[in-house]
């Protein structure tokens, strides 16, 4: 019983984390930003690193 609930929870953070991480090493490594790479890569943040690095840090590209 109680797994079930957690299950019901955790689930749907860690496909919301895989997305975001994906997102975030992809962006960064296109823009050669190793130091982000490597910390969204470490970084277990359910998400919250990948969104700053999206919103704040990432290379405009033109």
């Amino acid at each position: 019983m109680m797994y079930e609930q957690m299950l019901i929870w955790l689930l749907p953070l860690i496909i919301w984390e895989a997305i975001w991480k994906a997102i975030g090493l992809w962006k960064s490594a296109r823009n050669n930003q190793l130091y982000w790479f490597i910390a969204i890569l470490i970084v277990n943040s359910v998400g919250i690193l990948p969104i700053i690095y999206l919103a704040f840090f990432q290379k405009k590209r033109k």
